[in-house]
């Protein structure tokens, strides 16, 4: 079943979310909800979706970044953001740790956040401990634009949007972006705008 997605202005996305028991993620309401937010994240598209952004005030998120999305993007700029497909999963009660002090800027949008997108730092390298969908802990391991999608959804859990975080001159709409600056290095962006 598809969700609603909440759009900036409700207090779920402002709010931190409570963290799961193990023995409540077997429940058929919580896997219930792991299988709309999946439907939901697809169907938008996105590449994660946070349970606060359908309304659900806990500690779960959907990530996915297929193929197909990648190969939308001219390969440099895959390349540039170091994407590489992720398959499905899920993660719960994530704790989120920055390896190393490297980061970078590029572009980010929220399914939360309709229609705008702006340029945010974000750590090049993370680790998440966390259990899955069979309340098994996990340690995850990312780099890239997969670090980026895990801090993204791990503040959608704590109650941040990534504009709390996005450089604030880089704010436009979707659709300027789109016009203007896609096919732009962020580093370009930067220098033209800055």
């Amino acid at each position: 079943m598809r969700l609603k997605i909440w759009q900036a202005g409700e207090m779920v996305l402002r709010q931190a979310a409570r963290s799961l028991a193990p023995g409540e993620i077997g429940s058929d309401a919580i896997q219930g909800l792991i299988d709309s937010m999946r439907e939901t994240m697809r169907d938008a598209p996105g590449v994660g979706l946070a349970a606060p952004q359908v309304g659900v005030p806990l500690r779960v998120a959907v990530i996915e970044d297929p193929a197909e999305y990648i190969a939308m993007l001219p390969p440099e700029r895959a390349a540039e953001r170091g994407r590489a497909p992720v398959p499905f999963h899920v993660i719960i009660n994530p704790e989120l740790f920055a390896e190393g002090e490297e980061s970078a800027e590029f572009f980010e949008g929220c399914l939360s956040v309709a229609g705008w997108t702006a340029m945010v730092g974000r750590a090049l390298r993370v680790r998440v401990e966390c259990l899955n969908e069979r309340a098994e802990p996990v340690t995850i391991r990312a780099e890239g634009w997969y670090a980026r999608i895990l801090q993204h959804e791990i503040d959608h859990l704590n109650g941040t949007l990534y504009v709390d975080r996005m450089w604030p001159r880089s704010l436009m709409t979707t659709e300027n972006y789109t016009r203007y600056w896609k096919n732009v290095s962020e580093q370009e962006f930067r220098n033209r705008c800055g």
